[in-house]
Formats: structure tokens, C-alpha cells, sequence
């Protein structure tokens, strides 16, 4: 092996641990709950009519995030993840700074909703794919991490956040975390490098390492031909629905539902986003011990039994409560970790940054209509219960496409 090529499989892992903390940064759009009570108090008392609601803007944030995936992948496949990354990082940190300054609704959606979360797209899609081609021997963990770190921010920025608007106001926390994390993204997009075509870590051999062989590389116009794209993607959807469903309303399932405190609730928050990051880990994990496919339908399955335990829990029910949340969080965060990997198996890692954010399509559909959904069921009836069986029949279809995926790949094989 080429001196050169040796050390990029030394510095592969200083481009992961980059790509894991430049993810630390944007994963804070999952904070969105703690900054929106705050927030709209301010726009209310500024504006002098009260704002009810602002999770239109996180629906606006994840639904707009494959935009620049798609067309940041173009470029980045072009002239390397680094400008990609610098770019996403300033137009993160700039909506974060500009939603310090909202004096209006429309400002919230151009800074948070457009802006961050364009800027999401640009630099999560970057950093996972260029990841995961730098690991084609280790590519479930790869993707894992890297999108673990995403996870751990709804864990951190929440604390960061709560001190901050305490201490000072909510336009203080969203200016100084926007500064701070601008800057970071940046600095940490000077290490991220691109991955060598063919590239392969000293002592892979892929022959010998690695039999389940990844398909032909396609392109975007190609996959789009692929009737797999379509069974992925729709896998992706119903994997990453009920997680993103959960996630939007948390807090208030814990306090209508269950009954809890908002104090106490936020406790929901947390655990929710702890088996989101664990989840991501654990299942890149096994997904290379025994396979991705087989992975993916054991979470589904999993998913419905704990969506059930959601279902049958009520008032009181604390700890039925938590082992439901505990699995619906492990389980999103799975589907997540796994499915970056998948993708560059399935089509092919040349292409990956283009086809992973066509791909995630599919979740910015789930961020969509999840939340919206749940919302849409409990104004109408009052409880969240028809949610969890909605969630829970798109997990058993889950289970079919899976069933309907591994039949296809055998097939094609032969």
C-alpha cells in the first residue's frame, strides 16, 4: 500500500471526529422545544399580540433540510466536503444569530426555519457520507457516530440553552450559540478532507473482509430508475416517522398523557434523546456484525412493540410511560445510524452524498407528516392514543418493505 494511502487510513479518524463534532453543532435543531415557549413569549410581548404556536418553523426546518443535501452533494462530489461544510456552518450560525434578532413570525421562518435548517442539509449530508466511504470496512459504526453526535446535542444544547434564556433571555442564547457553533462548524471543516477514490483502510481486503460486496456504483438518474430506491425510501419514511412524532411533542405527551410536571416532563426529553444516540451506535454496530437488512427488521419489529407499550400507557403509568419512549428513541436513532450505510451499499459509495440526499427525502416526509399528524389527532379527539397506532401500523409495513428488500436483493444476486 502507497505511503499516501496509509495515511489516510491514520487521518480517516481525525476526519470522523470532525465530522462528529461539526454534527455536536447542527444536531442543536433538536433543541428546538426549549428555545419555541420562550421565544414566543418574546414575540408576543415585542409584537403585542399573543403567538400561540411555533412549530410550524421545526416542520419548515426538517422539511427543507434535502434541498441542499442534494445540491451540496453535487458539490461536494465536485470539489470535496471542506467549502461544503465552511458554507453550511455560516448559513447555520447566521439563522441561529438572525432568530436572536426576530421581532416578527417571519423572521423566525427565514432565520430558524430556512436558514438553519438549510444549513443542516449542507453540512449533516457532507459529513455522513464522506464518513461512511472513508469506512467501507467499518460503515454501520461510521455512520453510527457520526450521526450519534447529531443525537447527543438534543441532550447537551437543551442544558446550554435553559441556562442561557435563564440567566439572560432566549435572542441572548440564540446569538450566542449561533456564534459560537458558526465557529466551530468552520474550523472544523478545515479537517474534514475528501475520500480517495476506491479507497480501502491499510489491511482491508475487501475479498476476504467484506462478502456482503456493495452493488455498482449509480448516480442520481440511475436510482431514481431503481425500483429499490423506492422500497428504501419508503422504509426510511415509516423507520424514521413515529421517532420524529414523539420528538416534536415529548414534553407535552408526558404532561397530557401521563400527567406529569412540566419540570419532570422534560426528563421525557431526555430520555428520548439518550436512546436516540445509543440507538445510532448500537445498531451501526451490530448492522456490521450481522448485517444491515436483518437490523433494520428487528427495529421495526421492535418499534411496534414499544409504539403498543405507548398505546396501553395512561395516567400515572410513569414507567410503562418510559420503557415506551426508551424504545421508540432507540429505534429512531437506528434507523438513522443505519441507513446512511445502506445507501452507499445499496448504490454505491461514489455517488453517496447526491443519492443520500435524495434519499432523505424520505425523512424530511416523516418530519412532516409526524408530527403533523399527532397534532391533528389530539386537537380532534383530545388523546395522543390513535397516534401511537397510527405509527405503529407504518412499522409493520416497515417490516413488509424490509421482508419485500431482502427478497429483492436475493433475487438479484442470483
Amino acid at each position: 500500500m502507497s505511503k499516501e494511502a496509509q495515511n489516510y487510513s491514520k487521518n480517516r479518524w481525525v476526519v470522523l471526529i470532525a465530522s462528529c463534532l461539526i454534527n455536536l453543532c447542527i444536531g442543536s435543531l433538536y433543541a428546538w422545544s426549549v428555545f419555541a415557549g420562550p421565544l414566543a413569549e418574546h414575540l408576543s410581548a415585542v409584537m403585542g399580540t399573543k403567538v400561540a404556536s411555533l412549530a410550524v418553523v421545526f416542520t419548515i426546518a426538517n422539511s427543507v433540510g434535502p434541498i441542499t443535501m442534494i445540491s451540496g452533494g453535487t458539490i461536494n462530489d465536485r470539489l470535496g466536503p471542506k467549502w461544503v461544510v465552511f458554507a453550511g456552518g455560516i448559513l447555520f450560525g447566521a439563522g441561529m444569530i438572525l432568530t436572536g434578532f426576530a421581532t416578527n413570525f417571519s423572521m423566525v421562518v427565514i432565520g430558524y426555519g430556512l436558514c438553519v435548517g438549510l444549513g443542516v442539509g449542507l453540512v449533516y449530508g457532507c459529513t455522513i457520507s464522506n464518513s461512511v466511504k472513508f469506512f467501507p470496512d467499518k460503515r454501520g459504526l461510521a455512520g453510527g457516530l457520526a450521526t450519534a453526535s447529531y443525537g447527543v446535542s438534543s441532550v447537551l444544547v437543551p442544558l446550554i440553552a435553559n441556562m442561557l434564556i435563564n440567566r439572560f433571555d432566549v435572542t441572548i442564547a440564540f446569538k450566542g450559540l449561533g456564534i459560537v457553533m458558526m465557529v466551530t462548524i468552520c474550523l472544523a471543516a478545515f479537517f474534514i478532507r475528501p475520500c480517495p477514490k476506491d479507497f480501502k483502510p491499510d489491511g482491508w481486503n475487501p475479498t476476504i473482509a467484506n462478502q456482503k460486496k456493495s452493488f455498482p456504483d449509480k448516480n442520481w438518474q440511475e436510482i431514481i430508475k431503481d425500483p429499490i430506491f423506492y422500497i428504501l425510501i419508503l422504509m426510511l419514511s415509516c423507520g424514521a416517522f413515529s421517532g420524529l412524532m414523539v420528538i416534536s411533542q415529548a414534553s407535552l405527551v408526558a404532561q397530557r398523557m401521563i400527567g406529569l410536571s412540566v419540570a419532570v416532563a422534560t426528563t421525557a426529553v431526555s430520555v428520548l434523546a439518550l436512546n436516540n444516540t445509543l440507538g445510532r451506535v448500537l445498531a451501526g454496530y451490530i448492522s456490521d456484525k450481522i448485517g444491515a437488512t436483518k437490523t433494520i427488521l428487528a427495529v421495526f419489529i421492535l418499534s411496534a412493540c414499544g409504539l403498543m407499550v405507548l398505546f396501553l400507557a395512561g395516567a400515572g403509568q410513569v414507567g410503562l410511560f418510559y420503557v415506551g419512549i426508551s424504545i421508540v428513541g432507540l429505534c429512531f436513532g437506528s434507523i438513522m445510524g443505519i441507513f446512511p450505510g445502506v445507501t452507499a451499499h445499496q448504490f454505491g459509495a461514489k455517488n453517496n452524498s447526491v443519492n443520500y440526499g435524495i434519499m432523505f427525502i424520505g425523512f424530511a416526509a416523516a418530519g412532516f407528516f409526524g408530527p403533523t399528524i399527532m397534532s391533528n389527532i389530539y386537537e380532534n379527539s383530545g388523546n395522543y392514543h390513535n397516534a401511537f397506532i397510527v405509527a405503529a401500523c407504518l412499522a409493520v409495513v416497515g417490516i413488509i418493505l424490509t421482508l419485500i428488500y431482502m427478497k429483492s436483493n436475493s433475487m438479484t444476486k442470483k
